[in-house]
């Protein structure tokens, strides 16, 4: 038994999302870091050296942020050559200069302009939505109003046809899959095929503004090419890639776990129906205590340190920024949901330094947005009793299948 596992009172699967907080505490408390016998990661969990790695991306690569949890196999490898898939991101997993170059240029699109002009259009989709949930007095609101109306939003913003909806959230879903589950070869080959389609359709998109510009992000891209920005063709499809997908799964997470974590915190719940100026501290507090991505990846390009633990050139690492964010060296009784919190803003769950996320912002007001909206349509609602909640299967979308909820417009009455 190696020194890194003799500490385990309890095996901890870094797949299973489904209850992670007490498991993480007690890494925080009695290994913080440490290496899993399983997929031989080196784990961390302490908002300190979580924060650290991400600073240091000299250290530590974020190239392996991309790449599938279990390598592709030989078909499926075979299946994204034949297709013409080249891409495996658009900025995250990309190191500097390549990625201040490329990330500059999209921030430039992707700024406060863009996302005022948008603002009317999230508050239609997110009436629309919300008024037909309305009329069924009760829903589940994962599926029928979270998993759709971020995609809408973004799709919005990319220039995304309506009517393509479907296609792109399937081609999102396989992704996730693909990359942070564990799959069998079989299963690869299906989602293989999905990632030649998707990339194929995201270099259409560049192609198509170069004929017909529009008002959206990837015309924005193309007009700052025209005008002499250095990025290529491929790596505006690439950043296409990346943001259609991390854009919305992202949101519709958020969403919904912060649905499930106001509903069994209803103190603060009827504080913001009380006060809706209270939602900028509660998104805050949300995005610590619940957040959609829960680990991240970096690989170590040289020997290193991390926590006082020695990390060997080449080790992968997995950052648990849900376990820093519950780290009582930031945070007071952190286990506890605070919308009061002073120093919520302090989470890590929009990631740290050079990748911090590019849409952080248009997160925060779509969620806004939504949390207005519901508090004050819906003061009544709660959650529908004896769910069995289940969480996706992989290392860092904490998604949830189900959340049941009663509108209680009968309450109101």
């Amino acid at each position: 038994m190696s020194v890194q596992t003799q500490h385990h009172t309890a095996k901890y699967d870094i797949f299973d999302l489904s209850a992670p907080h007490a498991k993480w505490r007690q890494l925080r408390e009695d290994q913080p870091v440490f290496q899993d016998p399983e997929t031989g990661y080196w784990i961390v969990t302490r908002h300190a050296d979580v924060k650290a790695v991400f600073d240091d991306w000299n250290t530590f690569s974020s190239d392996n942020a991309q790449a599938p949890m279990r390598p592709m196999c030989d078909v499926g490898k075979q299946i994204m050559k034949d297709g013409g898939f080249t891409v495996y991101s658009g900025l995250s997993a990309r190191v500097p200069p390549e990625h201040t170059r490329i990330r500059k240029i999209a921030q430039s699109a992707f700024g406060p302009r863009r996302f005022k002009a948008i603002q009317p259009k999230i508050e239609i989709i997110v009436d629309r939505y919300l008024a037909k949930i309305a009329a069924m007095g009760e829903c589940d609101f994962f599926r029928e109003v979270a998993y759709d109306v971020p995609a809408l939003v973004l799709f919005a913003l990319m220039g995304i046809p309506d009517e393509d909806v479907p296609k792109v959230k399937d081609w999102a879903t396989s992704r996730a899959v693909l990359t942070w589950g564990n799959l069998t070869d079989e299963e690869q080959l299906p989602l293989a095929q999905k990632m030649v389609e998707y990339w194929a359709y995201c270099r259409g998109l560049v192609a198509a503004r170069k004929e017909t510009p529009g008002d959206d992000f990837p015309t924005d891209m193309v007009q700052a090419q025209a005008a002499g920005a250095d990025i290529t063709d491929d790596e505006i499809a690439g950043v296409m890639y990346s943001v259609l997908f991390a854009g919305h799964e992202t949101t519709t997470t958020l969403m919904a776990n912060a649905v499930i974590t106001l509903m069994s915190n209803r103190d603060a719940w009827d504080a913001i129906c009380a006060d809706p100026s209270l939602i900028p501290a509660a998104t805050e507090e949300i995005l610590r205590f619940e957040p959609s991505i829960v680990s991240w990846r970096r690989r170590a390009k040289v020997d290193a340190e991390i926590g006082g633990v020695s990390i060997p050139e080449g080790s992968n690492i997995l950052m648990i920024m849900g376990s820093g964010n519950r780290d009582t060296a930031v945070f007071e009784d952190p286990e506890t949901f605070d919308i009061h919190r002073k120093n919520a803003r302090n989470h890590l769950s929009f990631g740290y330094g050079i990748h911090f996320c590019i849409g952080f912002q248009l997160a925060k007001m779509e969620f806004g947005i939504m949390l207005r909206e519901l508090t004050t349509r819906f003061p009544k609602m709660k959650m529908k009793p004896g769910q069995d909640i289940e969480y996706l299967t992989n290392i860092s979308f904490r998604v949830p299948n189900q959340v049941l909820v009663d509108l209680g417009l009968e309450a109101q009455k």
